[in-house]
């Protein structure tokens, strides 16, 4: 693979060859650096710093509004930038982030993960969605919020329509962030239905919307928990619009593995999306980190590996055509949401790539290492190397090292 500048310019058996500074991979895997198009900047790492609460979704949004309501904008970028880096680190070179644009936090957690966006434009792209975390309609002053956020330069519209406290106001809800999106001519990525209860509906609602507006291909909807629980028959017919308006699936099994389910006594459900139907259908779903030490998961570390090993075991994903998906859902899934058209190993393509120490994907997805290598618009801008030896006896008082 022939690099020059930020470019991939060749692809194939010998084209790099009597290039001087050359990577010799053999024996390595190279892939494209993974894609985390589902992950709030402005949430991470206050774990600590929160009251504890009941685990569920309600709780964590009741338990952060303190520590919200005391962001400041160099508070939110030295954590947003801390989890970059990290997430660089470990292969992921572009991120979309979901950041809370309500009456409580006011803009700074948007102006803070947009300063950190500046300061790691150099090692990732990181674009941002204004997200109506407490609601539109039931939090005055968050639409008028809305709009000043996507003035300020956020990338996507977001919303939350299961929030709203009745029918009614998640349609609406629903319309004003379509009509956001027209007026500013920006895509749609949406928490949807992020509850158990299979009776909230509002991605039908969503998938409606964007069918009667023409917004093709630019709509993700985050979570879809609900769909699990509702009956076979509604399932079909919503998946079946989704696919028509070209609606993205973000299921973030790593979060609501420990965030849904809560009430269930004996068979406790996976709280994830129909992975299965949605992909058999031929919807593009993607995984998503979510949360990194927050008040919704204790985990995390911006790891898109570790993710998609998590997502594997909660979609039952053992074949390997369905280790080949998970590989999509963290690299050209996320990168169709996002409607990139330089995304990959191909000619033209920027030169976003990691080296991962590992013979194979479903080997690297078993042993979880990080890169090597990781190159960003054709830099190197991360390196690991890690060393670990078995002492075995061989006699008495005598060790052998055996490499690892």
């Amino acid at each position: 693979m022939l690099i020059d500048g930020d470019r991939i310019v060749g692809v194939g058996r010998g084209v790099a060859a009597g290039v001087a500074d050359a990577v010799d991979c053999a024996g390595r895997l190279l892939l494209p650096a993974f894609i985390d198009a589902h992950v709030h900047l402005d949430k991470v790492l206050i774990r600590d710093e929160l009251r504890e609460h009941d685990g569920t979704l309600a709780g964590a949004i009741g338990a952060i509004h303190e520590r919200k309501r005391r962001y400041t904008v160099d508070d939110v970028r030295a954590r947003a930038t801390a989890v970059i880096d990290e997430s660089v680190r470990l292969g992921t070179t572009r991120l979309r982030s979901h950041v809370d644009v309500d009456t409580i936090g006011g803009l700074t957690p948007l102006e803070g993960v947009m300063a950190a966006a500046r300061d790691c434009a150099g090692i990732a792209e990181v674009r941002t969605i204004a997200f109506p975390q407490e609601g539109l309609l039931r939090d005055p002053g968050a639409y008028a919020l809305m709009e000043a956020a996507l003035e300020a330069g956020a990338d996507v519209v977001g919303g939350m329509p299961h929030w709203e406290l009745d029918e009614a106001s998640q349609r609406e809800h629903v319309r004003l962030c379509f009509d956001l999106a027209e007026r500013f001519d920006r895509d749609l990525d949406m928490h949807v239905d992020e509850t158990d209860d299979g009776g909230v509906r509002t991605l039908e609602m969503v998938a409606d919307e964007a069918l009667a507006r023409g917004w093709i291909g630019r709509v993700c909807a985050g979570h879809v928990c609900s769909l699990a629980a509702a009956d076979h028959e509604y399932a079909e017919r919503v998946i079946g619009k989704c696919l028509r308006a070209g609606i993205s699936i973000a299921s973030n099994p790593v979060t609501n593995l420990v965030l849904q389910g809560r009430g269930d006594r004996g068979l406790v459900r996976r709280g994830t999306t129909r992975i299965g139907e949605l992909r058999a259908a031929g919807v593009n779903v993607l995984f998503g980190q979510d949360c990194v030490k927050d008040g919704f998961y204790p985990f995390g570390r911006g790891s898109m590996l570790e993710v998609a090993l998590i997502s594997a075991h909660a979609a039952h994903l053992t074949t390997r055509e369905d280790l080949d998906f998970a590989l999509r859902a963290v690299t050209e899934a996320p990168a169709v949401a996002m409607r990139l058209d330089d995304y990959g190993l191909r000619e033209g393509a920027r030169a976003d790539m990691q080296l991962l120490p590992a013979p194979s994907w479903p080997e690297a997805l078993r042993l979880q290492p990080p890169p090597v290598k990781v190159w960003f618009a054709g830099r190197l801008v991360a390196e690991s190397s890690v060393r670990s030896e078995v002492y075995r006896t061989t006699r008495p008082g005598a060790t052998r090292p055996i490499d690892a």
